[in-house]
């Protein structure tokens, strides 16, 4: 072992020199790390990056920031099959700004602010494209300041659910009478469960999580859902009956906090949004093509996909956006600016 020897003088200013980078340390450290902004993206749907909206969005949105030249400067951590709890927990998390991003359905964010639940409401979209024409025309906007109003969280970007919602269930069904007594597993939302009770089913709302095993014991007795997620989730390993009853168009959100919109440098926050909304117009394409895919391989795994009487359930459920509009007359120009549109 050698020891060097060092004069006083030299120790003195050495001494002070490390004082000085300590002090200076925690200023440049916080710097290096702001230098990279770190957000984390929950989705329950599985991981595959085909047929389940949450990873498309996310794939997407990696491309959009690398594109805009963000790669490095934001770094979005994707946490999906409910790894950060279940929709409901997630939503409020992201509320309190504990998650930053969501990629879910509307509906979940209706337990927050219930005028949200208007695009929840049985056949009142007749198709993706006019649902995203109503959305231009600003038909979304009032929800969307409901929602910053009254939850803190913004909705940064609209795409689509990948495919309407129809109902998969163990027995066939053609007419409403099929659906009278049978438990079909819907959102835990208060809408979508009265749209299914008005077509005739036992509407038995469950946590997304929870419905691969409930179909197994035989607590429930199907669900409804898109193709690409029956597909994703391998529901159709349960249930073999998916009748074609569209009964919604559901939007997929992308839900940002508040909080995290808040502390983004503007620069960055200008840039971050422009992504985030190419990214939701690539999934919506995405989306739109999937669905024909996802129910070729359904009825490939001996899944029977079969026409229904779409105009029978319609009608049953008509009355709920009537009631709907009495009980939040502040849904009427919503709902009368979608209805005024065509695709």
């Amino acid at each position: 072992m050698r020891t060097v020897p060092v004069s006083r003088r030299r120790f003195v200013q050495s001494s002070a020199a490390a004082a000085s980078w300590l002090v200076a340390a925690p200023a440049l450290i916080g710097r290096a790390e702001a230098a990279t902004l770190k957000l984390k993206c929950s989705s329950s749907l599985p991981n595959d990056p085909k047929f389940a909206n949450g990873r498309v969005y996310y794939d997407n949105l990696v491309a959009s920031l690398k594109a805009n030249g963000l790669d490095g400067q934001v770094d979005v951590t994707f946490f999906p099959d409910n790894q950060l709890g279940q929709e409901i927990d997630v939503i409020n998390s992201v509320k309190l700004g504990v998650i930053d991003l969501m990629v879910s359905g509307s509906s979940i964010s209706a337990n927050l602010v219930p005028l949200v639940g208007t695009f929840d409401l049985g056949y009142l979209f007749t198709s993706f494209p006019q649902q995203t024409k109503a959305f231009d025309g600003g038909a979304a906007k009032p929800i969307e300041e409901a929602l910053l109003k009254g939850a803190n969280i913004r909705i940064i970007a609209w795409a689509y659910n990948f495919g309407s919602r129809s109902v998969l269930a163990k027995k066939p069904v053609k007419t409403p009478e099929d659906l009278a007594g049978l438990k079909i597993r819907t959102l835990p939302n208060p809408i979508i469960t009265e749209c299914l009770r008005l077509m005739g089913a036992a509407a038995t709302p469950l946590a997304f999580g929870e419905i691969y095993t409930a179909l197994q014991a035989g607590v429930l007795d199907g669900l409804e859902h898109d193709p690409p997620t029956i597909l994703a989730s391998k529901f159709y390993e349960t249930s073999k009956n998916y009748a074609l009853t569209q009964h919604n168009f559901s939007p997929l959100a992308i839900y940002f906090s508040e909080a995290t919109f808040t502390r983004m440098d503007a620069k960055l926050r200008e840039g971050f949004l422009d992504a985030a909304q190419k990214a939701a117009a690539a999934t919506r394409t995405h989306g739109l093509a999937v669905e024909k895919e996802a129910l070729a391989a359904l009825a490939e795994k001996g899944v029977a996909v079969v026409e229904c009487d779409k105009e029978a359930f319609r009608k049953r459920v008509l009355p709920q956006t009537d009631n709907f509009i009495k009980a939040h007359p502040e849904a009427k120009p919503v709902v009368d600016a979608i209805r005024a549109t065509q695709a």
